[in-house]
């Protein structure tokens, strides 16, 4: 992985690329996207980078579709179309185009260079930056997969207004996890936006990018500090598979089940870490405000919690929590006794 991570910011970085990837004289470019992106971003992207003989290739949107099969198709397409190991590929999308697309390049011909170009909150702030590439295993989520930076990300913020409102919010669960874990004030300042449009959270990736960018430079293989970056996701990995895979339950959208896991492992922070139960029903009432309450009964319960035992970072059947001591003062490696979990639950409940 490499030591450094090229994040360029604005619509500029866009309008220069075109001149960057020549200099790297790529025998072939290919371009990835979904359905959304196709539909929203693609000819917008095609037009300010001047990119228009470049060979697009097409996935499904959604969750769903971040597997082996939509894998198998793109090594198919790649190799059909020509790519070499001298070819490129550009990922224009959310977490999961940059997610899997980058998964592709790093496996296709052993590797051949990535590019992300994130069009939702969430890549921008989190999936595009720090090199997780991968793709889910039935249920479970990103079980597969290589840590390896991509050679550049672009981030825009003018993609921001072809989301819908929920895609904002959930991209905003992954900014209020950077204060919560690095920075205080950036928490408190969060918390206090009076609406989150486009245009307000726009101003709030760059401070988002740059404590996760920290992070990722000084442990980029999650050997210890950057473990913090997975709080609320234990649970929250879990709770987000078990929606996605209950066709009869309505789908979370992964900051939605993100905010569920922060508010519960606050609780376990409480009880495991002596954090303050003041500032714990101040993340609940804060996730309260911007995510929908979701009835997860015992039933639910007991499947999520079946899900865990699959989580990346258990170590020897030992499911291991990031909890806070204090707010920007997580603790990795947390062992919670089962008992607290139905506690957590009723937490979020109450």
């Amino acid at each position: 992985m490499q030591n450094k991570i090229n994040i360029t910011f604005g619509t500029e970085s866009l309008l220069r690329f075109s001149q960057e990837l020549q200099a790297r004289n790529y025998s072939s470019l290919f371009l990835l996207v979904d359905t959304h992106t196709q539909e929203f971003c693609l000819k917008s992207f095609l037009t300010q980078t001047g990119l228009h003989h470049i060979e697009v290739l097409v996935m499904a949107a959604g969750e769903e579709h971040k597997n082996l099969q939509t894998c198998e198709s793109l090594w198919h397409q790649l190799s059909e179309r020509g790519a070499d190991r001298n070819s490129a590929l550009i990922n224009l999308g959310g977490g999961v185009v940059t997610d899997l697309g980058g998964f592709v390049a790093c496996t296709f011909k052993r590797g051949i260079d990535f590019f992300n170009v994130p069009t939702t909150l969430l890549a921008m702030v989190d999936a595009s930056v720090g090199g997780k590439t991968g793709i889910d295993l039935g249920p479970l989520k990103n079980q597969i997969g290589i840590i390896e930076e991509p050679k550049q990300v672009l981030i825009d913020s003018q993609w921001l207004s072809t989301l819908p409102q929920e895609e904002l919010h959930s991209g905003f669960a992954e900014m209020l996890k950077h204060g919560l874990i690095s920075d205080e004030n950036y928490w408190n300042q969060l918390r206090a936006l009076p609406q989150l449009d486009a245009a307000t959270l726009s101003k709030f990736i760059e401070p988002s990018v740059t404590i996760k960018k920290e992070v990722v430079l000084e442990d980029p293989r999650e050997r210890s500090l950057r473990k913090v970056l997975n709080f609320g996701h234990t649970l929250g990995h879990a709770i987000e598979s078990y929606y996605l895979t209950h066709p009869q339950k309505k789908r979370l959208l992964h900051g939605e089940a993100i905010a569920i896991g922060m508010v519960m492992e606050s609780f376990l922070g409480v009880k495991c870490c002596g954090f303050s139960k003041h500032h714990a029903e101040e993340i609940k009432e804060t996730f309260a405000r911007y995510y929908p309450y979701v009835e997860i009964d015992t039933q639910d319960q007991k499947e999520i919690l079946e899900l865990l035992r699959h989580d990346k970072k258990n170590k020897s059947g030992r499911i291991n929590f990031v909890l806070l001591e204090a707010i920007s003062k997580p603790k990795i490696d947390v062992e919670v006794p089962q008992e607290l979990f139905a506690k957590a639950f009723e937490f979020y409940g109450s």
